[in-house]
């Protein structure tokens, strides 16, 4: 609308001088900025929670705001939760319940867990760590040990496992707390035994790695093993850089013979026959010492090794040559036969692998140790049994092949072809000399 303005001003000499004016005005009524936001806050001031009405909550959910909500359950128990972004994820974080922490302090445990979240932390974790002592590395590990003691196959195992981390890392990472630990501070403990001892450094790693992984779940740590940066962190194994693989001693296979007429001729005990079985069987002495009579099928002259008593955990078939039957047939005389009990039972339980070791020894083994006899009876297959493919040798031995698609695609268990070698390592070892077993296009027609 135009508005005229009419202004009078005095002027020199007594007289009046009057100004006219237009101007234009709207009038219209203008929207008020941030209307929607101004309401907004006036609403969430009005309908946030008050004591009181906590104390009258029906079951539900009740939001205050900014993430804090009140949840009552049917049974009338109330507690305050607080939902917020950590790692791109939404979680419910649990803060107490309300017979323990009012309003106001749940609001104020809520905004420090908001900054918590906003810097890129966990709150559960830092709530964690405030209200309970973060283990050692030691301490998280001997909690983790203890915990799967009934996992393991056997004691043996089991006291292996923490005596590895007793040696090789709790003298460098035993006293830090397990929320501390990177990746440098486990390659520290991995570098000196990494080219030097292989084997014993992959277990130590893989036992750490659990360890923390361990730690992770029991939220003592924010994060899971660094194990990228870990194996970033190592130097590749060469064959220049890293030692050879130590192998266990084994006795020449010309000897054998020998050997077993000594072992056979001596005064009987359950450690000679148990070192008689494994020889004949190619087995670990693990795997003999845990036999049960369940396990043989003397119509079929089998031994059938469940998964969880063998080192790759899958079950395997051994064929009984005449020869390891025949031990059968004398611990059957000697000892309780019922399918759970031991074949070879020591005092209280299975005999242990010094008791082998010691009958070996005896029987004039030299240097040769029960574990070596299994690559004796290899030699064997390679020198003498040229005609038996390798692969059926290496499953005689329960070995599994290096290449994974090969192992994938592995069908067959060669056991008509072992039968016949087990039979053949018998006789050999019974001073018989050695059978020439065409099994060559028998292994063929298997695959």
């Amino acid at each position: 609308m135009t508005v005229a303005t009419i202004r009078a001003a005095p002027k020199s000499g007594g007289n009046t001088c009057v100004f006219y004016s237009r101007s234009t005005v709207d009038v219209r009524p203008q929207p008020v900025k941030n209307v929607v936001s101004v309401v907004g806050a006036v609403w969430m001031l009005a309908d946030r929670l008050t004591a009181l009405k906590v104390k009258h909550a029906k079951p539900g959910r009740h939001v205050d705001g900014k993430g804090l909500c009140l949840v009552v359950k049917p049974t009338g128990a109330k507690a305050w939760v607080l939902r917020v972004q950590v790692d791109g994820k939404r979680r419910d974080i649990g803060l107490g319940s309300t017979s323990v922490i009012t309003l106001a302090e749940a609001r104020e445990k809520a905004a420090q867990g908001r900054k918590w979240a906003k810097e890129g932390l966990d709150p559960a974790y830092e709530w964690k760590k405030l209200r309970a002592v973060i283990p050692s590395f030691r301490k998280a590990a001997e909690a983790y040990h203890t915990k799967h003691l009934s996992s393991w196959k056997n004691a043996k195992h089991a006291a292996q496992w923490i005596q590895t981390l007793r040696e090789y890392a709790f003298n460098r990472i035993g006293d830090m707390r397990i929320d501390t630990i990177e990746a440098a501070d486990v390659i520290g403990v991995l570098m000196p035994i990494w080219l030097e001892k292989p084997e014993t450094a992959m277990r130590v790693r893989q036992r750490v790695i659990t360890v923390l992984n361990h730690a992770h779940a029991e939220r003592w740590r924010p994060a899971e093993a660094p194990t990228k940066a870990i194996a970033g962190g190592l130097p590749k194994r060469t064959k220049t850089n890293s030692k050879p693989r130590k192998h266990y001693a084994a006795m020449p296979y010309v000897n054998a013979a020998m050997f077993m007429r000594n072992l056979r001729d001596a005064e009987m005990s359950v450690g000679r026959r148990a070192l008689e079985f494994t020889i004949l069987t190619a087995a670990r002495s693990g795997e003999t010492r845990g036999a049960t009579w369940g396990e043989i099928d003397m119509l079929l002259g089998t031994w059938s090794i469940p998964g969880e008593r063998m080192k790759a955990g899958l079950p395997h078939t051994v064929p009984l040559s005449s020869q390891a039957a025949a031990v059968l047939r004398e611990m059957e005389q000697l000892v309780p036969s019922k399918p759970t009990d031991l074949i070879f039972p020591g005092r209280g339980g299975p005999i242990s692998g010094a008791t082998m070791t010691k009958a070996l020894k005896e029987m004039g083994g030299g240097v040769a140790t029960v574990h070596g006899m299994r690559s004796t009876f290899r030699d064997w297959c390679a020198e003498r049994m040229k005609h038996v493919p390798g692969e059926v040798a290496e499953v005689a031995l329960a070995h599994l092949p290096e290449n994974k698609v090969e192992a994938a695609y592995r069908r067959t268990m060669y056991l008509e072809q072992r039968a016949e070698l087990m039979m053949a390592w018998g006789e050999f070892l019974d001073g018989e000399g050695d059978r020439d077993i065409a099994l060559l296009k028998g292994a063929q027609r298997a695959r």
